[in-house]
């Protein structure tokens, strides 16, 4: 038995859950099978994580969210225009669906279409993801001038285009409902704003 200690296993737990999240849903992974891929066996598990599976999708799905607003983060450093960094981050996104064959799709999406009135920690945890996406998006806005009530309300919209896209660009084996949901409503607060967003790369 490899030491509980060793450093990447409580990553390795991470990574397998969240690809399994993306591809498969929560219950549609056992743990077995979830532990084989991450190459750890279930003490392992319950050492980093002694609420089980599900303690391990709430750490997948905080992870996902570091990671999707670094993203985010990056881009928004390299242009002054948020919505040229939407677009572009949407279009990684996209692109990474597209690279899975259409099988690998948001995990939150997923996991919140999955999830019942009895999974209170796992919803509680979509929650802050949400509103994490929500706050970054919006604090980016107004920082290109939007009112923070105006900010708040475009930032739900953008990411309930970005989820409801992805999700059905999944199910359609296609890009076009995410990139016309997206292209579409860019487009259309670009023209909010004359001038303000020019370079919005012909939204």
């Amino acid at each position: 038995m490899p030491d509980i200690s060793t450093p990447g296993t409580r990553e390795r737990l991470i990574t397998a859950m969240t690809d399994a999240l993306r591809r498969r849903g929560l219950h549609g992974i056992g743990l077995t099978e979830l532990l084989q891929q991450a190459g750890a066996p279930k003490g392992v598990l319950y050492h980093h994580f002694p609420g089980g599976k599900t303690e391990l999708a709430i750490a997948a799905i905080d992870a996902v969210v570091d990671r999707m607003l670094r993203g985010l983060d990056t881009l928004l450093t390299a242009t002054p225009d948020p919505l040229v960094a939407l677009r572009r981050w949407v279009g990684g996104a996209t692109a990474r669906l597209q690279d899975s064959g259409f099988e690998s799709g948001c995990p939150l999406a997923t996991v919140a279409l999955e999830s019942t009135a009895q999974d209170a920690a796992l919803r509680e945890a979509l929650a802050r993801a949400f509103t994490r996406l929500r706050e970054r998006i919006a604090q980016a806005l107004e920082q290109a001038g939007e009112p923070p009530a105006q900010a708040q309300g475009l930032a739900a919209l953008i990411v309930a285009a970005y989820e409801g896209g992805l999700l059905q660009a999944r199910v359609a084996q296609g890009s076009e409902p995410i990139q016309q949901a997206m292209t579409s409503l860019l487009a259309l607060l670009s023209a909010r704003s004359p001038g303000a967003h020019a370079s919005s790369e012909g939204a």
